[in-house]
């Protein structure tokens, strides 16, 4: 058997070369899925009706699915990353980190608590002001990624999408090729979807050491009030912008009473970190889906008895997410895993070169400073 030839990079963790026709294909759907939404754009101003049928009902509630079984499939189509990479690096390539990072991923999660309960009065109804918000968000996918080193200014950072699909995608079904980049700039310090899609939730919530503390995290937060949000949401029905107020008061309710449902859950089983957020993850995707069932089979023109039979299908994906952390070995769960996923006591070869290149790539930026040549 050959060996597979590796594209090192001068300071980025190295991928296998993509064959010349999977390259093409994915670019291919990259480019189609923005000529798609460009489209989708101009029926939202034209055909505003069915435009909002087909997208809330159909478009919409594939992506959930589509994160839980790989959430690379999406992050390598997605129109906004497409935007986001096409401007990458043209005023800057900084990298994101820190503080900064953690604070741009809670703008994503603020992002998303923001716009999904305006749905109910705004953005379910009004073609014309959803294509307005979407080239908005499209426009500054452009501007963040000229700012910014590869993803780190949007897809990686603020998008309100990133949550969900750090959290379906804590055990994905299957792992595809990354397809983005063709090696790790290290755009971010951690949680990266793309590099390592199983620890991105974890290594984003960082090393909360105790069996608890994840709970008091901005990530844990948003795990322990994402089932009640959801059904905040779904017991809502379309009003007029003058009774947003409810709404959000609604759903935050709903939210909050979830977060202390969970609070309560986890302390008193005594719950690790793992178990509880692939439980969560799970519990989310089986009550978006028992709401979002019947949607679909209305548009698809599917009988009652179709519907009944969705709602049941629905349960099966949450049972393969909590499944997968169940089934992990005893051993694993009890000698800290989670924190070795957020690269506290990792020793595997990977976060072994990640600081690697991470300190090559310093040295890179100070060779610059002082007008050297790079190594």
């Amino acid at each position: 058997m050959s060996a597979i030839n590796i594209v090192p990079g001068p300071t980025g963790t190295p991928f296998p070369p993509p064959r010349d026709w999977n390259r093409a294909g994915w670019r291919i759907a990259q480019v189609a899925n923005v000529v798609a939404t460009v489209t989708l754009v101009i029926g939202l101003v034209l055909w505003p009706e069915i435009t909002l049928r087909v997208m809330w009902n159909l478009l919409i509630p594939v992506l959930p699915a589509s994160f839980l079984i790989a959430p690379q499939l999406w992050r390598g189509i997605c129109p906004l990353a497409t935007l986001n990479q096409w401007s990458s690096g043209l005023l800057g390539r900084r990298q994101l980190g820190g503080r900064l990072l953690i604070a741009a991923n809670a703008l994503g999660i603020l992002l998303l608590v923001l716009l999904v309960p305006a749905r109910r009065f705004l953005f379910n109804e009004n073609g014309p002001a959803l294509a307005g918000t979407i080239a908005i968000v499209a426009l500054a996918a452009l501007i963040l990624g000229a700012l910014f080193d590869g993803r780190a200014g949007f897809c990686n950072a603020v998008c309100p999408i990133l949550p969900v699909e750090r959290f379906y995608g804590q055990h994905p079904l299957l792992t595809l090729d990354n397809r983005r980049c063709d090696r790790c700039s290290l755009c971010i310090t951690k949680g990266c979807l793309d590099l390592a899609p199983a620890k991105s939730f974890a290594q984003a919530i960082g090393p909360a050491v105790g069996r608890h503390r994840w709970l008091t995290t901005t990530y844990g937060i948003f795990a322990g009030a994402l089932p009640g949000f959801i059904i905040g949401y779904f017991t809502t029905s379309n009003v007029s912008w003058t009774a947003a107020p409810g709404v959000y008061l609604w759903v935050a309710l709903c939210s909050a009473g979830s977060y202390v449902a969970t609070t309560v859950v986890v302390r008193v089983l005594g719950l690790t970190g793992p178990v509880s957020l692939a439980l969560l993850a799970a519990s989310a995707i089986v009550l978006y889906y028992w709401w979002a069932a019947p949607l679909i089979a209305e548009l698809l023109y599917v009988p009652p008895a179709g519907v009944f039979v969705g709602r049941g299908g629905c349960v099966g994906p949450g049972r393969l997410l909590a499944g997968a952390r169940l089934a992990a070995p005893q051993g694993q769960s009890q000698q800290g895993s989670w924190q070795l996923w957020a690269c506290t006591r990792n020793s595997s070869g990977e976060i072994r070169r990640t600081n690697a290149l991470r300190r090559a790539k310093q040295i890179d930026v100070k060779a610059n400073a002082l007008g050297l040549p790079p190594r």
